[in-house]
């Protein structure tokens, strides 16, 4: 599920490698600030039209009850709800990538802050350990699958539903 071995480049076009690599990354990018910055379009182009998004593992560790996501339309529905009235901060790291032609995984650990827009005193911090199918979309990568695990969490999870 994670990758874990390192990649090595294969003899061809390195610079395409590196570029592939570093636009895999960019979408995991395009989630987490589309997010930060309610930017829907952005937040959209991070994603499959057939993406699925499964928040479940974490969700559980938190204690909340949360459905699988399923197609880019509801993804951004559920996520950029206009109800659900919260500020979000988005921290990717530790992202490592393996190419398969026109598909990749990718890992990741994204640190995500979530506070009531009208009540900063509240928080949920989420340390979560991410794992990425993604494809290449024309000349851009987007994600395909992303399973979203927790490693730990502070605060008030309910705070990340809006309430």
């Amino acid at each position: 599920m994670y990758v874990t071995r390192t990649a090595a480049f294969g003899a061809g076009d390195l610079l395409g490698q590196v570029v592939d690599r570093e636009e895999v990354i960019d979408a995991l990018y395009r989630f987490g600030l589309g997010q930060d910055l309610r930017d829907r379009e952005l937040f959209a182009s991070a994603f499959a039209a057939d993406a699925v998004l499964d928040f479940r593992p974490a969700a559980t560790k938190c204690g909340l009850d949360i459905p699988l996501m399923e197609g880019r339309g509801t993804i951004v529905d559920i996520i950029l709800n206009p109800e659900t009235r919260i500020d979000t901060t988005h921290v990717v790291s530790n992202a490592r990538v393996e190419l398969a032609g026109d598909t990749a995984r990718l890992t990741a650990i994204v640190e995500a802050q979530h506070l009531p827009k009208d009540d900063h005193s509240r928080h949920a911090l989420l340390k979560n350990l991410y794992a990425v199918d993604a494809v290449r979309d024309g000349s851009r990568w987007v994600m395909r699958h992303v399973h979203i695990d927790n490693v730990w969490y502070s605060g008030d999870p309910w705070v990340i539903t809006g309430k």
